[in-house]
């Protein structure tokens, strides 16, 4: 992308964009570049400053790992999603490491890490931006921690189900229970055995296609 496309997406997305100068936005721009992830490819290792990452195609998935190699999914970043949690020296009260992996083919715009500092250093409004947009991310961690901690396995799945289907607008979820047991902090054997279950109330259809939701009331009674 050229710099003037940058600018222009910028301009889409930064609501502080008017009110820095033409130096920082030249030198921004500058500093930004579009990379393409192959599906499984990390995106972000732990603690290094990857920079300010904006989802323009595909998806990521943002998680945290343990010491044994356990991971618990945080959050999905989908097309027009921005994450900071990868530009660990613009939020320096960010002591924990998360990482990033491309769950499918996506095409992302970084801003380089060091750069967006710098400028937000000059940018209190910047700043303000930065820390607003972790904090937001905050609110999908606890909720996650919520269900993990709080809640059985059926009411957790028939979350993410439909949850998942109205991002999508689609009764077919194309995901493997693997992926679906990495998404909701659990095992695959337990989401098979919890989808056969559903299967079986006649909940949903499962085949080798994905996930077919037969009855939204039904699944809808169960995250209640």
């Amino acid at each position: 992308m050229a710099q003037t496309d940058f600018a222009s997406l910028y301009e889409e997305v930064f609501p502080f964009w008017e009110e820095i100068s033409d130096t920082d936005k030249s030198y921004i721009c500058q500093n930004s570049y579009t990379i393409t992830y192959p599906m499984g490819k990390n995106v972000h290792d732990g603690g290094e400053c990857s920079g300010v990452i904006l989802v323009r195609s595909g998806s990521l998935r943002v998680y945290m790992m343990s010491e044994n190699g356990k991971d618990i999914t945080l959050y999905r970043l989908h097309k027009g999603d921005m994450c900071m949690l990868s530009a660990s020296c613009v939020l320096e009260a960010i002591t924990f490491d998360v990482f990033i992996d491309a769950d499918e083919d996506s095409e992302c715009c970084v801003i380089g890490g060091p750069a967006f500092a710098a400028v937000s250093q000059r940018n209190p409004c910047i700043k303000i931006f930065a820390l607003e947009t972790a904090v937001s991310r905050f609110s999908d961690v606890m909720w996650v921690m919520q269900q993990i901690l709080f809640m059985s396995m059926d009411k957790r799945l028939a979350i993410f189900l439909s949850d998942e289907s109205a991002r999508i607008n689609s009764d077919v979820i194309s995901l493997t229970h693997e992926q679906i047991a990495r998404y909701i902090g659990s095992a695959r054997e337990v989401v098979s055995r919890m989808l056969k279950y559903f299967a079986n109330e006649g909940i949903v259809e499962v085949s080798r296609k994905g996930i077919k939701i037969l009855d939204r009331k039904l699944l809808r009674k169960l995250t209640y």
